[in-house]
C-alpha cells in the first residue's frame, strides 16, 4: 500500500503536470497545487491497489460461479485465450464499478485544490459537496470521461495490465495515470471550447 501511494503520488501527478503543460504551456502555476495533487494521487493509489485486489479476486470467483472452472488459477498461469477473457472480465468490472467513483472523486479534489489556492492546508478543509458538484461539467464527465475513455482506453489498457505478473500491475496503473493527466487536459480543453 505504501508503494502504491508513492508510485501514484509521483507518476499520476506527473500526468497532471504534463496535462497542465498541454493546457497552459507551463508545468506549474499559482494555485495548481502540485503537492496537494500528489497527496490526493497517493491516496487514490492506495484505493487502486485495494480495487485491484478486490476485482482481481472477485471477478475470477464470479466467473467460476458462472461456470468457468479454475478461473482463479488460470489468471495466474501463462497466456491463453481463457486468461485474456478473465483479464477482460477483471478490467471491465473494475472500470464499470470503481473507475467512475475514482474519476468523480478526482474531479472533486481538483476543484477543491484550485478553490483553495493549491495549498496543502486547503486540501484538509471540509469539502463543500453542495458547491463542488454543480461546478463539475457533467456533460464532459459523462460524454468524454465515462463514455469514451472507460470503454475505449481504460478497459483495453487494464485488460493488458491484468495479463502481466501482479508485481507490475500497480506500476503500470500508475504509469497509466500519466495518460489520465493527458486525457483530463484534453477534456478540460473540450470543456473550455463548449462554454
Amino acid at each position: 500500500m505504501i508503494m502504491s501511494f508513492v508510485k501514484f503520488a509521483i507518476l499520476a501527478t506527473m500526468g497532471e503536470v504534463i496535462g497542465l503543460r498541454i493546457k497552459t504551456g507551463s508545468y506549474n502555476q499559482p494555485g495548481f497545487g502540485i503537492l496537494p495533487r500528489a497527496i490526493v494521487w497517493g491516496f487514490l493509489g492506495m484505493t487502486v491497489k485495494a480495487a485491484f485486489v478486490i476485482f482481481g479476486t472477485g471477478a475470477p470467483a464470479l466467473l467460476e460461479v458462472l461456470g468457468m472452472s479454475n478461473a482463479t488459477e488460470i489468471i495466474k498461469s501463462g497466456l491463453s485465450p481463457e486468461k485474456v477473457l478473465i483479464a477482460f472480465s477483471i478490467s471491465t468490472s473494475l472500470n464499470l464499478f470503481y473507475a467512475p467513483v475514482l474519476m468523480t472523486f478526482h474531479k472533486i479534489t481538483d476543484i477543491r485544490i484550485t478553490n483553495n489556492g493549491g495549498t496543502v492546508r486547503g486540501l484538509f478543509r471540509p469539502i463543500k459537496f453542495s458547491e463542488i458538484f454543480p461546478a463539475i461539467n457533467w456533460r464532459i464527465q459523462w460524454d468524454f470521461i465515462f463514455k469514451k475513455t472507460i470503454p475505449l482506453f481504460w478497459i483495453p489498457m487494464q485488460t493488458i495490465n491484468f495479463l502481466l505478473p501482479s508485481q507490475f500491475q500497480i506500476l503500470v496503473a500508475a504509469l497509466l495515470g500519466i495518460a489520465l493527466g493527458v486525457l483530463l487536459a484534453i477534456a478540460s480543453q473540450k470543456s473550455q471550447v463548449e462554454t
